[in-house]
């Protein structure tokens, strides 16, 4: 192997270790209909922690996905947005939700196959 090619791997699997986060996903797709406050996606996402979020977005705005817009108000208003760059996400990560939407019950019984072959043996 080159290094150069060393190299890419190591970049694309720093930035897929990011972008395929299950939260940082949900964030993606939740701030692609627009800005939100922290209060708002946590809402929207089911499941996620406080922390789990503020990893998510922090991890996303380091990486120029996300925007973060404080207002100096009482008491003191955060909107997150998706970049210019951020928003080429939207495509590729909307078609693998719509993916995993399509083929969860496939997804279920493959896993319950599994399981049950994994019992017999």
């Amino acid at each position: 192997m080159t290094k150069r090619f060393d190299d890419d791997c190591v970049a694309t699997r720093e930035i897929l270790s990011l972008v395929g986060d299950k939260w940082s996903v949900m964030v993606i797709v939740n701030l692609g209909e627009g800005t939100l406050r922290f209060s708002d996606l946590k809402r929207a996402i089911e499941g996620i922690s406080q922390r789990m979020l503020t990893l998510a977005l922090r991890g996303l705005e380091r990486d120029g996905l996300v925007t973060r817009t404080v207002y100096p108000t009482s008491p003191p208003r955060v909107d997150y947005d998706l970049t210019r760059l951020g928003r080429t996400l939207l495509e590729p990560v909307s078609a693998l939700a719509f993916w995993a939407q399509s083929h969860r019950p496939e997804i279920e019984r493959a896993r319950e196959a599994f399981q049950r072959a994994a019992k017999s043996k």
